[in-house]
């Protein structure tokens, strides 16, 4: 370790922060919207600031706190593989940075291109730090997850441009993490 052992600077949280030395089981979770939040928050990709997105236009809350995993790629419209992290206690400060562990995923279609939710719990949680499948989660969690993505995007008299297409345990969602970060080096490069 050097004598120096932090930013001077604040690190990008997509390129300048790691996605974990134990991915794809447990990751680094970059927040941006807690289950408090009535408003769609975003990491600029050109600052690294939070900023907001739109606000939410249904009365539906996100159920669990929701962002990305760092240095990790995912298709044409340039963003990081998003991560939902179930906690039992609450977390109501977004732009934080924890360790998760993956369970599985959602696989969701949005406008015809994949935009998988990867899920998973908080390393340590005394509820839920136990977990190892997205099938040890109760099943009426999982519904509300699904339920907010299906409807986070509805705009009335217009058809659903989002669908949730199923899900997917640690396996499959290990294979993601893989491709989501080989994806983030080829692209990027070694640039955290």
């Amino acid at each position: 370790m050097s004598e120096r052992s932090y930013s001077r600077w604040r690190p990008h949280p997509w390129h300048g922060l790691e996605p974990g030395t134990d991915a794809p089981r447990i990751v680094n979770a970059y927040i941006e919207i807690t289950p408090f939040d009535l408003m769609k928050y975003e990491v600029d990709k050109a600052t690294g600031y939070l900023r907001v997105d739109r606000p939410q236009r249904t009365s539906s809350q996100p159920p669990s706190l929701y962002g990305f995993i760092p240095q990790s790629y995912c298709g044409e419209r340039v963003r990081p593989l998003d991560i939902c992290v179930i906690s039992e206690r609450p977390i109501n400060h977004s732009e934080v940075l924890l360790r998760a562990r993956v369970l599985g995923g959602l696989k969701i279609i949005d406008r015809g291109e994949a935009d998988d939710k990867i899920i998973a719990v908080l390393e340590g949680d005394y509820v839920w730090g136990e977990a190892q499948e997205i099938g040890d989660l109760p099943a009426a969690l999982l519904e509300r997850i699904e339920h907010y993505f299906a409807t986070y995007k509805l705009v009335p008299d217009e058809p659903p441009k989002l669908r949730v297409a199923g899900r997917y345990g640690f396996a499959a969602a290990a294979e993601v993490i893989r491709a989501a970060l080989d994806d983030y080096l080829e692209m990027f490069g070694g640039m955290g």
